[in-house]
Formats: C-alpha cells, structure tokens, sequence
C-alpha cells in the first residue's frame, strides 16, 4: 500500500460517523486508559525510570484514534498530571513529574502515539509485521526522547542501562501483542460490517 493513501483507523471504522461528542469521548477515554496503564508501575533499583504499563496504552491509543487524536488524548493526559491528577507513573502528579528524570519519556507520549498513529492511518494495523514495526518505531521515539532528558541526570556510561535496555523485552513482548491483536481486529470489523479499508 503506497505511503501516502489514508485509510480508516480502528476507531473509524468502529464509529465511522463520529461527531465532535464521540471524537471527544474517545480521547478523554484514551487519556483516563493511559492513567489506569500508569497504575502498573515496578521500580527498578538501578534507575529513576519504571517498568510501567504507560506506553503500551500510549501507542494503542496513536493506533486505535490515528494521528491527531492520538496525539490531543496524550495531551489532555499530560495536562491533566501537569495540574496535580494522579495520573503518572505511581500516582506521581504535578509539574515536578513532568520535569524529573522521567520527563522527557513522558512529554514524548503526543509524539510516540501520532507516529503510530499517522502510521496506522496508513494501513500498517493491517498486516502483524507492519503492526509490529510501527509499535517499535513509536517506542522509539519515546525512548530517543526520554533518553535525551535522562542524560540530565543519569552519567553517560549508565544512560542505556538505566533508560533504555531494561525495557526492550518487555517493549518487544507488547508490539507482538499488537501484531497479533490489530490484523485480527481488522479481520473481524471486516467481516461485521463489510469494510474494505
């Protein structure tokens, strides 16, 4: 499928006639997803960064929503930690989060879910491979970004251990998770309501 043709995102097909209550109503969604995903957060010892179930909700909120409202639900999420909401990683709140070690993870969030979702509005939700580079490619994104923040306050030869290689099991475990969960959803909206998208 060439680059450039747009295809309908999960949520457009779901709700292919989607008012300015129902776009609404799926990014408030999206964020408070994203809050609930921040509830499963494991310290490391080595590291100011945790093991959280944030981003996968990030990344499944940019494929499910597509681009802009993927990027306006991790806005509002932000947002809404920025003016004190327990939203963040255990229940951290305020602009102190937002500017610690973990910040730049976090302010990457718009950017990680647009990138997937721009790319699923491509049809890359369609096929599992697809599916799982767009999942890693988002990923990245939010790594490059949270890393370039963490060098503030982690020594260069600690950086990757600390903001990076930890977490890549676990990022991979979840992109193959989407690759086997979107081409199936796909399947099965196209069978429910005949959509070729």
């Amino acid at each position: 499928m060439p680059a450039s043709v747009r295809t309908l995102t999960l949520a457009d097909a779901a709700l292919p006639r989607a008012d300015f209550f129902r776009n609404a109503l799926l990014v408030v969604g999206a964020s408070l997803v994203t809050a609930v995903a921040a509830r499963i957060a494991i310290p490391l010892p080595w590291t100011p960064v945790p093991v959280t179930g944030q981003t996968f909700a990030v990344l499944l909120t940019g494929m499910v929503l597509g681009s802009r409202r993927g990027a306006l639900a991790l806005a509002l999420y932000l947002a809404e930690g920025a003016v004190g909401l327990p939203v963040f990683a255990g229940g951290a709140a305020g602009p102190a989060a937002l500017l610690g070690p973990t910040g730049g993870y976090l302010l990457a969030f718009p950017l990680g879910a647009a990138v997937t979702g721009m790319l699923a509005s491509r049809g890359w939700d369609r096929r599992a491979l697809t599916t799982l580079a767009a999942m890693l490619i988002g990923s990245g994104v939010i790594f490059a970004c949270g890393l370039a923040w963490l060098a503030r306050f982690v020594p260069a030869g600690q950086l990757l251990g600390a903001g990076l290689l930890p977490f890549i099991p676990g990022d991979v475990v979840k992109a193959a998770l989407a690759a086997l969960a979107f081409p199936y959803a796909w399947s099965w909206i196209n069978r429910r309501s005949g959509i070729d998208a």
